[in-house]
């Protein structure tokens, strides 16, 4: 082709030389469309990087434009309403009418394949309530026994995206919709912005590996630091990253060159280094020290709760956590638990896709240890992973969970059109990008609206559903709520996929179930390595 296309460009150039002299003397101007197509022919022939365009000029180009433009001709042309991922056309679309207080229900059925295999539904009543006589907007009090500063928290929350990940006029808009929806807001790892102390939203602030926000200079966590910034009357919980779902046991590193001045002074970093943030703690190395940071940690903001989240990975560690607390006595105020298949910005193909228990497997059986541990009580559990609509929120509910967050929904509140190209800093919405020109179009008084009118809609939708399984309080869902279909033939509901572990069988060995007994047996709460790993093995 590399032949043909040298004898096009001759040619080509001979033509229009023909018929300016003889024919059309106008024909000089079609250089003007000619030469940079040429050009650009010449140039993929001439580099050594891509064979196909070295092999095909022009035309090799464009197996690079089609897979630029893939994604985008997928999601509006081929994909149908069910079978989009990460999120399907079905959820991007009651989240968007809800944000804009569109209409938001659906015509002649649902679309879903009601006898396929892994097809869910909750069980109504044929008492059913009047949704208008139940609370609009039910809450749970967040605060153990050594709490004295407890939160009440609504059930519909926005999960942890840093500024960084997001921008500045994202950060906004999601805290001005927390502040008009009563509703709390994390802050992602990256420390507290003031975009998001703006509307004075309540706030969740959650510490990771980096300890940005309250970090010394050798990178360690300062108390001091930590005291100041969770003094704020806005800050209503702090929140101790362990991993995340998209990317459990994966640290990051900010780059040097976004390390901007203000980002440093955010996180509490040197500007224009770079910034490694773990995969593990330095403030803590056994679960026993992570109780005790955890007190620490309550003590310093004057009594607000504290918890910890986290992806399950390895099971006996967190069995470990549990024998830890009651061997020393200290909990934390709550536990949130993220889905392995959660979502970020970045994450390296391999942990996204394979690292993490996924969500309701993760959250059966934090809530189950709890159980058998007799800590359950005093323990709120928050969870996460791909929560978008009130079924959703009542699943969580049934399986173990007091309180929900949403991350990829409440972008989509935002605008987000799942464009996938939050790790590229192009995100053509102004939601996940740095790009000055792109945050410019998003529109901060416009967004928060959405923000809290999706987070109402779906909080209505919530009760509704609460009403008609003739239940009054979240508190009375459990697992006999929601079936789950096994086979064509075989529906099963979720009690009976996940028992119910018996309250206190975790305290003692001879009455441990038997799926979990190894796991208990390998759990150390002076250690989270499982038993079985000695120093050799662990050097």
């Amino acid at each position: 082709m590399r032949n043909e296309f040298v004898g096009f460009t001759i040619l080509s150039l001979v033509a229009i030389w023909l018929v300016y002299s003889f024919v059309w003397p106008g024909a000089i101007w079609l250089l003007l469309i000619l030469v940079p197509i040429l050009g650009i022919g010449w140039y993929d022939m001439l580099q050594s990087k891509h064979a196909i365009m070295r092999n095909f000029p022009i035309l090799g180009r464009g197996r690079y434009v089609l897979e630029v433009i893939r994604p985008k001709l997928y999601q509006y042309f081929i994909e149908s309403d069910t079978n989009g991922a990460p999120i399907n056309r079905i959820h991007r679309s009651i989240v968007y009418q809800r944000a804009k207080k569109e209409l938001s229900t659906t015509p002649f059925g649902t679309q879903l394949g009601v006898y396929d295999e892994g097809y869910e539904w909750m069980n109504h009543s044929i008492g059913a309530l009047n949704a208008h006589d139940l609370e609009s907007h039910p809450r749970v009090l967040i605060g153990g026994p050594e709490c004295t500063k407890p939160y009440s928290c609504s059930l519909f929350n926005v999960s942890a995206m840093s500024f960084g990940s997001l921008s500045s006029a994202a950060i906004e808009a999601l805290n001005g919709g927390a502040a008009i929806g009563n509703f709390a807001h994390n802050t992602g790892e990256g420390g507290i912005s003031p975009y998001h102390d703006r509307f004075q939203g309540d706030l969740i602030y959650q510490i990771g590996t980096g300890y940005f926000g309250c970090r010394s200079k050798d990178g360690n966590f300062d108390e001091e630091l930590y005291a100041q910034r969770t003094s704020a009357d806005n800050v209503k919980m702090v929140e101790l990253k362990l991993s995340q779902g998209a990317k459990p046991g994966h640290g990051g590193i900010l780059p040097a060159k976004k390390n901007t001045p203000e980002i440093a002074a955010i996180r509490n970093v040197e500007p224009g280094t770079s910034v490694l943030s773990p995969p593990y703690h330095k403030a803590f190395s056994d679960p026993i020290g992570l109780l005790k940071l955890i007190q620490k940690m309550r003590k310093l903001s004057g009594g607000k709760p504290v918890g910890f989240k986290f992806c399950v990975g390895r099971k006996s560690e967190f069995i470990a956590i549990c024998k830890a607390m009651v061997k020393s006595g200290i909990a934390p105020d709550f536990i949130g638990v993220d889905g392995g298949e959660g979502g970020t910005g970045a994450a390296p193909l391999e942990f996204s896709n394979s690292v993490g228990m996924p969500f309701k497997e993760g959250l059966v059986f934090v809530h189950d240890c709890l159980i058998g541990f007799n800590l359950r009580k005093d323990i709120k559990i928050i969870s996460a992973g791909k929560i978008i609509t009130a079924f959703d929120m009542y699943r969580a509910f049934a399986l173990g969970a007091d309180v929900c967050y949403s991350a990829r929904a409440m972008m989509l509140a935002l605008g987000c059109i799942q464009a996938l190209e939050c790790n590229k800093n192009s995100c053509p919405t102004g939601v996940a990008t740095q790009d000055k020109e792109l945050v410019a179009g998003l529109n901060v008084n416009d967004k928060k609206e959405r923000v809290a009118s999706y987070h109402q809609q779906t909080m209505e939708a919530f009760v509704e559903l609460l009403a008609a399984s003739g239940l009054r309080k979240t508190s009375q869902i459990d697992r006999r709520q929601i079936s789950r279909r096994i086979t064509m033939k075989e529906v099963l509901r979720y009690d009976e996929i996940y028992p119910y572990f018996s309250p206190g069988c975790l305290l003692e060995e001879s009455s441990v179930p038997k799926e979990i007994l190894r796991e208990w047996q390998e759990a150390d709460p002076d250690q989270f390595v499982p038993k079985r790993f000695n120093s050799e093995q662990l050097a």
